[in-house]
């Protein structure tokens, strides 16, 4: 729906393209710390505070006149999701039995990506009659989700915790790893869809097409990905989805077939999730305090790293497109070896 913010307030599209980074920045940023004072206040209550939030949020920007306060609404929807994804993680680990941690999150990762890949769709048919009818939309689906039922916390809150208990080497190195595979994998639709259109010049729906294999592949295989996390271990999860996601970027960059590269981004998909299941039972696999800030830093980190990639390989694309997806393989390739590295002196949570 860019083109019809762009047209509706009367900026440029660059202009309106940065309501993205307006919405993502803050819900990063904000996620280091979020997990930490979600479960200091409660995460049951915390969690329907900020569908509360959100609530607002997007119906102001449905009602919004002028840009620069749309702006801020996708600010503050960046900062009231923030307080959702770990504590929902954290309450979805509390429940499950560790033998079976890995499927639980394969279905979490499975719902996130169905979600991913529909949104754009959903978008942009609701852009057909009006941009501020999709914010109207979620608006609604956050309040049933403010609604719905929750398991109760064990507690009432964890007083105890404290930011530092999130910011432990165990804790830095998943984040640091989930922040290359992001970078690296799951932050490069946009290079794919400038690889396509350079060598194919395809239409923009079906540019579009080609770039939800990445997430329809995600959902398929979330399920399946999660019990060979369980059964193999989250090492070999994330040893596997980061050799096979440098493959796939490599063969992005290096045969110019359409289904070669639908292929290829298909099989990204699933490497996105065998990392994702594999780093979120790594992080919540442990006991006691701690795990919601946990998981907070590194789903922060995870979307920190999705960030840069446009800063990172937009440039290198225009210098050489095949050379940049060449070095993203290169730096998921790397960061094998840093598998070995897991601090083994304290718990990963």
């Amino acid at each position: 729906m860019l083109p019809e913010l762009s047209a509706s307030f009367g900026v440029s599209p660059g202009t309106a393209a940065s309501s993205l980074t307006a919405y993502l920045l803050p819900f990063a940023l904000v996620m280091l710390v979020s997990g930490t004072y979600g479960a200091r206040w409660g995460p049951v209550r915390t969690i329907r505070i900020a569908y509360a939030g959100y609530v607002l949020a997007a119906a102001l920007a449905a009602l919004v006149p002028w840009f620069w306060l749309f702006q801020v609404t996708r600010g503050l929807q960046g900062v009231a999701n923030a307080f959702t994804t770990p504590l929902l993680l954290t309450k979805l680990a509390a429940i499950t039995p560790a033998d079976r941690l890995g499927r639980a999150l394969g279905t979490f990762g499975a719902m996130q990506a169905l979600g991913q890949t529909s949104a754009p769709l959903i978008g942009g048919l609701a852009a057909e009659a009006d941009w501020r009818w999709a914010f109207a939309g979620i608006a609604l689906v956050a309040l049933a989700l403010a609604a719905s039922p929750l398991p109760p916390d064990d507690r009432a809150g964890e007083p105890g915790s404290r930011l530092r208990d999130a910011w432990r080497p165990v804790v830095l190195w998943a984040g640091g790893v989930v922040f290359l595979a992001w970078a690296c994998l799951a932050g490069l639709p946009f290079l794919v869809a400038f690889r396509v259109d350079d060598l194919f010049a395809l239409t923009p729906g079906v540019r579009g097409l080609v770039l939800t294999a990445y997430g329809i592949a995600g959902f398929l295989a979330a399920r399946l990905v999660g019990a060979a996390s369980d059964r193999f271990g989250p090492r070999v999860a994330l040893a596997a989805g980061l050799l096979l996601g440098a493959a796939a970027m490599a063969s992005i960059g290096l045969f110019p077939s359409l289904p070669a590269v639908t292929i290829a981004w298909a099989v990204g998909g699933v490497c996105g999730q065998l990392v994702l299941v594999g780093i979120n039972a790594t992080v919540l696999g442990g006991e006691g305090n701690g795990r919601s800030g946990a998981i907070s830093v590194v789903t922060a980190l995870r979307f920190l790293g999705m960030s840069a990639s446009p800063a990172v390989f937009t440039g290198l694309y225009h210098a050489s497109p095949a050379l940049s997806f060449l070095v993203a393989a290169g730096v998921l390739a790397a960061a094998v070896p840093l598998l070995a590295l897991r601090p083994k002196s304290e718990d990963a949570a």
